[in-house]
């Protein structure tokens, strides 16, 4: 089973500094880079690491940052799925304080752009059993639009609604899984507590859903109500963001494997866990060989 991740990517300039600065402040970063980001191809790269066939959909532009885009993502993934566009490839700025939280802006033209459907013929290549996951990095529209295709060909949908742009969410009702975090979860239904929140997502449309809770785990509604809470790793934490990519790729990329949603969420919490304590976003996840091992001790620890 092939695993489509639709989505964004983009070059991630994070900055580390011992406090976010305030309004009209300028602070010196004590360390700055710049690396492959972008909601997409993380969770690309982190579906691909678990040994999933991954195919990464997403546009890029025509600028000396996209050859340098795609010569970093050809290390991970197949390249051939990208769409060039007549404009600046996206970027990210990210800061992250010394208890790793992080703020993110980001300038996304070529997402906002982007029509795989038009652009790629992405509906001739989804294949029953399939999996489709996105974000809330292309336009609402276009990202129902790929989701319906895809539920309409026999492939599972996975969406993870992040960014947030409320009013203008994409539609529920071809999602299977809807993946949010808590503060997305009380943002998109209204309900602060999470269990409420996933099941408020399931009456808005999607056939399930999972609230990630950080350094509380995580919690999966199905469509009967039924509630399952796993909790995480106690970890020391380094950097969040990303974090929530590794968790969304890893758990699908499982999935697609042949793990069940229940195994598949223990070992994507995990891989989140590792990812927290450390430095950057893409940088962070689980290499391949660090992936395998999580699986295979995590599924030994559930036989």
């Amino acid at each position: 089973m092939r695993v489509h991740v639709i989505g964004n990517v983009c070059v991630d300039t994070t900055f580390r500094l011992d406090r976010f600065p305030r309004p009209g402040e300028t602070l010196n970063a004590f360390e700055y880079a710049d690396s492959l980001g972008g909601k997409g191809a993380n969770q690309a790269v982190a579906a691909a690491r678990t040994g999933a066939d991954v195919r990464f959909d997403a546009a890029i532009g025509n600028d000396a940052a996209a050859a340098w885009i795609s010569e970093r993502l050809r290390r991970e993934l197949d390249v051939s799925h990208l769409t060039t566009l007549p404009l600046p490839s996206d970027r990210s700025t990210i800061m992250v304080d010394t208890q790793g939280e992080n703020v993110i802006v980001t300038g996304a033209s070529c997402a906002a752009a982007f029509d795989p459907l038009a652009d790629r013929d992405f509906a001739s290549s989804i294949e029953r059993g399939d999996f489709l996951v996105m974000q809330g990095n292309l336009r609402a529209e276009v990202t129902s639009a790929c989701l319906h295709a895809a539920r309409g060909a026999g492939a599972m949908t996975i969406l993870n609604p992040s960014p947030l742009a409320i009013g203008d969410l994409p539609d529920l009702s071809a999602v299977g899984l809807v993946v949010a975090n808590a503060g997305e979860a009380a943002q998109l239904t209204g309900a602060n507590d999470p269990a409420a929140a996933a099941r408020a997502l399931i009456g808005q449309g999607a056939a399930a859903a999972i609230v990630t809770l950080g350094a509380q785990g995580w919690l999966v509604a199905d469509g009967r109500g039924r509630i399952e809470r796993i909790a995480a790793p106690i970890v020391a934490v380094s950097d969040t963001s990303g974090a929530g990519d590794v968790f969304c790729g890893c758990l699908a990329g499982c999935i697609a494997v042949g793990i069940d949603l229940a195994g598949a969420a223990r070992i994507a919490v995990r891989a989140a866990g590792i990812s927290v304590g450390r430095a950057g976003t893409l940088e962070s996840c689980p290499d391949r060989r660090e992936m395998k091992a999580l699986m295979e001790t995590t599924e030994a620890e559930n036989v």
